[in-house]
């Protein structure tokens, strides 16, 4: 790719950027969000078409009107958000919008197709029956599908974007050896990720945006993180502060004996007021579902939740946040946000009350209430009315905390913060944590990074199975200890 150069309104997504993959190599793209990235492969993959410049494809210079033609051409992607139809099985899902390929005299042939994607399965190490309905399936599951079906279009390129975001680290593990398989029959990999170590650990060049320029294409090998995000960036950045709380004293939640069928058992845990407690264990341990509870999301068999030593009932999200707790979901899109709604309205949603009267808004107050929460949380949008959708993942979930904020918590619980964000974003969310512990509140945080949770966090809680295994103080919070109460052993080195 050459000079390739792409605007939106108000915006310069790409300026003359050069570009190229290799057979058999595997090359990251690498940039805060926003950087183009995303801009590139989309005009890669045919879902943009480029203003200026030129793309060349197996020597000859190519114009992609559709993602149908590129995928048709050998370049297939397999997207954050997978694009499988869960009411359909996995066959049907492989050959979707090519059933015309396989018919006898007009009959769709059900067998050919079941035959072929079984072969594709196999390929990807699938063990699972191609009638299987894809709703069925784990992430983990519905990944390999996609890239079952990537490589029945015989591609040639394949374009990963964020893919080990859902994943535990065996299975992202699984999947960095398929990516290696695919290196050796001769595909060209394209590797977007946030994660410096499976970047470093996986890819042979990469390529920094910042600003929608390219500032750098660089041999893996030969640069270190630190290098890659001060290119990033534009500036020296840490991405793991850890903070320094002089008085952690006063309880301010205790939780006993929590339990909800098919879920979790005998939660029992505290967090003290400018305390952050880190939630660590494998996907499906039961984190989640616990902190959904204790925010009325979801209802509780049994237990009992105290804040300020005081016995609290909460059947709902309302009556949580009226106690103080307040919820950063995990499933930013799905449950955080308005995404047909502009920046304004998202951030003030849950406060309208401060801004009404006579249960009429008062937009004045609304949008000052809204610039002021932008600039706060330093949220990257053209204007307070721009619809949430079409900004960058690091700026939705600065406009959650904002508006999360906006409530006054007592304790707020971040569920995967910095899942899909970028390293920019996640240094600041870092910091603000570290600001509202300062400040009393107290701070949950549930994630799937340990070196996230090993950074942030003052006691450990880990769980395995819907139960609690151990809990970690100080110097004993270290990789070890935490992996082992993870798997279900329960006692620390």
């Amino acid at each position: 790719m050459k000079a390739i150069s792409k605007t939106f309104p108000g915006v310069k997504a790409l300026q003359d950027v050069d570009f190229d993959l290799l057979p058999g190599e595997v090359h990251a793209l690498l940039g805060e969000n926003g950087a183009g990235k995303s801009t590139l492969v989309k005009i890669i993959s045919g879902v943009y078409q480029k203003d200026h410049g030129e793309f060349v494809y197996k020597g000859k210079s190519i114009h992609f009107s559709s993602p149908l033609e590129a995928r048709e051409a050998g370049i297939s992607t397999v997207y954050q958000e997978l694009s499988l139809m869960e009411h359909m099985d996995i066959g049907r899902n492989i050959f979707l919008g090519r059933e015309g390929q396989n018919r006898i005299l007009g009959i769709l042939d059900k067998k050919r197709i079941y035959k072929d994607s079984m072969q594709y399965l196999k390929k990807v190490k699938l063990n699972i029956s191609p009638y299987t309905l894809v709703k069925n399936l784990s992430i983990a599951e519905k990944q390999l599908v996609e890239i079952a079906k990537a490589i029945s279009f015989n591609a040639e390129v394949i374009i990963f974007d964020e893919p080990t975001s859902s994943l535990s680290e065996e299975e992202a593990n699984n999947l960095f050896i398929l990516i290696e398989e695919l290196k050796k029959s001769g595909i060209g990999i394209i590797y977007i990720s946030h994660k410096m170590s499976e970047i470093a650990k996986i890819s042979d060049r990469i390529t920094v945006f910042r600003d929608g320029k390219k500032i750098a294409t660089k041999y893996t090998k030969e640069i270190t993180i630190d290098e890659v995000l001060k290119m990033m960036v534009g500036r020296e950045i840490s991405l793991m502060e850890k903070k320094i709380i002089e008085n952690t004293n006063g309880e301010l939640l205790r939780v006993k004996n929590l339990s909800k069928k098919d879920s979790f058992q005998d939660i029992s845990f505290y967090l003290n007021k400018g305390e952050i407690l880190g939630f660590a264990g494998l996907v499906g341990a039961g984190r989640t579902e616990v902190m959904r509870a204790i925010y009325g999301a979801d209802k509780l068999d049994s237990g009992e939740i105290m804040i300020d030593n005081k016995l609290v009932h909460i059947k709902n999200p309302h009556q949580a946040i009226a106690k103080g707790i307040v919820l950063v979901p995990e499933d930013r899109k799905g449950q955080g946000l308005f995404l047909n709604l502009g920046v304004d309205k998202n951030i003030t949603i849950s406060s309208l009350k401060d801004v009404s009267r006579f249960k009429v808004v008062n937009n004045k107050k609304n949008q000052d209430i809204a610039k002021k929460t932008v600039e706060k949380m330093n949220v990257k949008t053209p204007t307070i009315h721009q619809q949430i959708s079409l900004l960058s993942g690091g700026n939705q979930q600065k406009c959650i905390l904002g508006r999360c904020i906006l409530l006054n918590p007592k304790v707020l619980i971040f569920d995967e913060p910095t899942r899909g964000i970028d390293v920019g974003a996640k240094s600041e969310i870092y910091k603000l944590m570290f600001e509202l512990a300062e400040q009393g509140i107290g701070i949950i945080v549930v994630s799937s990074e340990l070196p996230e949770i090993m950074a942030v966090s003052d006691r450990v809680v880990v769980m395995h199975e819907g139960k609690i295994t151990g809990e970690l103080k100080e110097d004993q919070i270290n990789q070890e200890n935490i992996i082992n109460y993870m798997v279900g052993v329960t006692h620390y080195v």
